[in-house]
């Protein structure tokens, strides 16, 4: 794994979390490292195998737990607490966000209140007129969203 995809799961993480509603001082801990990461000049794996935890640690932003992700997600191609966030909010909830008219506060809603966990569980939604239940979502931004479900899943 190169220092992007391994940002790039740091960053998803964060998402994954922020849609959960989880701590927000946790998420910024991710997305930061995600930022430094990206742009650190030496390869993670490099480091993770040579001078382990210990060495990642070195890198600005990045601590104890997530220089132990870094040495998991290099040495497995994954780590347990992605492992097990993806068991309860699986990867496929990040694609609400690619819906024209729904943001993260949204996304959190149809998940969290209405278990919607990829685009066809939201086409599904939509069709049945799920969306008038949803606070914020008034007429207009309903009609945006059911096009933009309806071009992204072609149905």
């Amino acid at each position: 794994m190169n220092n992007e995809e391994i940002a790039n799961r740091f960053e998803r993480l964060a998402m994954l979390m922020e849609i959960r509603g989880e701590d927000a001082f946790r998420l910024r801990s991710y997305r930061n490292a995600a930022e430094t990461l990206r742009e650190w000049p030496t390869p993670l794996n490099r480091i993770a195998r040579e001078e382990g935890a210990k060495g990642l640690q070195q890198i600005p932003g990045v601590g104890k737990a997530i220089s132990a992700k870094i040495v998991e997600l290099t040495e497995r191609g994954t780590f347990d607490a992605w492992e097990r966030l993806i068991a309860e909010t699986p990867e496929t909830t990040l694609d609400l966000l690619k819906v024209d008219g729904i943001g993260m506060k949204t996304a959190a809603a149809l998940h969290t209140r209405f278990r919607i966990s990829s685009l066809d569980d939201l086409n599904k939604f939509v069709a049945g007129g799920g969306l008038e239940m949803v606070d914020g979502i008034g007429e207009k931004a309903a009609e945006r969203i059911k096009r933009s479900v309806v071009k992204l899943t072609g149905g």
